[in-house]
């Protein structure tokens, strides 16, 4: 019996406890007899494990034990310090505190000239993406509603709108989401009658029942959350016709910021563009971007930013401040020619 194998079979049970017999012997690309060899194996080496019975039940580790402390390799240990930096940074961490905590632990149990050189790699790196300023969820939240994800289970949450409007809500939890420094839960909100979606940081409480749901199918939880962040009700209805390719539109415009669809230019009323736009008469096929904003001047400057003809279909509003952006850009490029 590979000991390699007895090993990565140990890792799997801390990583991922409650994995099955199957899942375990697919994961390490062997049959389940020879699961069971590594669980008596592991018992023999005084490692306790338990096995839960049922549909869902699985194999972990006995409750209260504790492994020896890690051995890493000097990948191993930069790796997981920058994954630690880098998702403090983005937000990705839950908990307050949570991986500053970590990382005091690792370096505490790494070797000294490891942890010299771990510390160095802490200290000296910089990150240039913008510090995610949100709440953080926490880890017991995520780690409830991942499992009842995972196991069909329907949960109970008490959620906090918006508004700031306090609900009970019952959802059965199809997947999680982390998008743009923030954890997001989509599921059918039974209360609501309709698949929906949840900040993770406004979630006040995640209880697991013991009702089971039916699996949604090629259900997408990522499409999803961008489609429900994308519809969020904003000040201004846009809808511009843009000069370009549907591929490059779909490259350069994130879906969260505008649904996009191809457009014959020469179909489009021109009634409705009163000449605000850049020159479109050369335009043929093109795509037609459309989305809601808050704010209209920051509009104009990714549609300007974009460096192709277009054409705003509306609101008024928004051509006025494309205008305007032209203006101050014409002024400053004349006093940078007179200084």
């Amino acid at each position: 019996m590979s000991t390699n194998r007895v090993l990565a079979f140990l890792e799997l049970l801390q990583a991922r406890p409650g994995l099955t017999g199957p899942e375990l012997a697919e994961r390490l690309e062997v049959d389940v007899r020879t699961v069971r060899r590594y669980v008596r194996r592991l018992e023999d080496l005084g490692i306790p494990l338990e096995a839960e019975r049922g549909r869902y039940g699985g194999y972990r580790l006995m409750p209260g034990y504790r492994l020896p402390p890690l051995m890493l390799t000097g990948d191993e240990a930069a790796a997981v310090v920058l994954g630690l930096l880098a998702g403090r940074r983005a937000g990705l961490t839950v908990g307050e505190g949570a991986a500053e905590s970590a990382l005091a632990k690792i370096q505490r149990v790494l070797p000294d000239a490891l942890r010299d050189r771990v510390a160095a790699v802490e200290a000296m790196v910089g990150l240039t993406t913008r510090s995610a300023a949100t709440s953080r969820p926490s880890g017991a939240t995520l780690l409830t509603l991942a499992d009842a994800a995972r196991r069909r289970l329907r949960v109970r949450l008490a959620y906090r709108s918006f508004r700031g409007q306090d609900s009970e809500r019952t959802v059965d939890p199809y997947g999680l989401v982390f998008h743009s420094g923030r954890w997001y839960l989509t599921g059918h909100d039974h209360r609501r009658g309709e698949v929906r979606t949840f900040r993770l940081d406004r979630i006040g409480r995640a209880e697991t029942t013991e009702e089971e749901f039916a699996a949604p199918g090629e259900f997408d939880a990522v499409a999803h959350v961008m489609e429900s962040l994308a519809s969020v009700p904003y000040r201004y209805e846009v809808e511009v016709v843009l000069a370009m390719t549907m591929e490059e539109a779909r490259r350069r415009i994130p879906p969260t910021v505008a649904a996009l669809a191809p457009v014959d230019v020469s179909a489009v009323d021109g009634s409705a563009m009163d000449g605000s736009a850049m020159d479109g008469g050369a335009m043929g096929g093109g795509v037609r971007m459309t989305g809601r904003a808050e704010r209209l001047d920051g509009m104009a400057q990714v549609l300007a930013g974009l460096g192709v003809p277009f054409t705003v279909v509306g609101p008024p509003e928004l051509r006025e401040e494309v205008r305007a952006l032209a203006r101050r850009l014409e002024e400053w490029a004349g006093q940078a020619s007179r200084r």
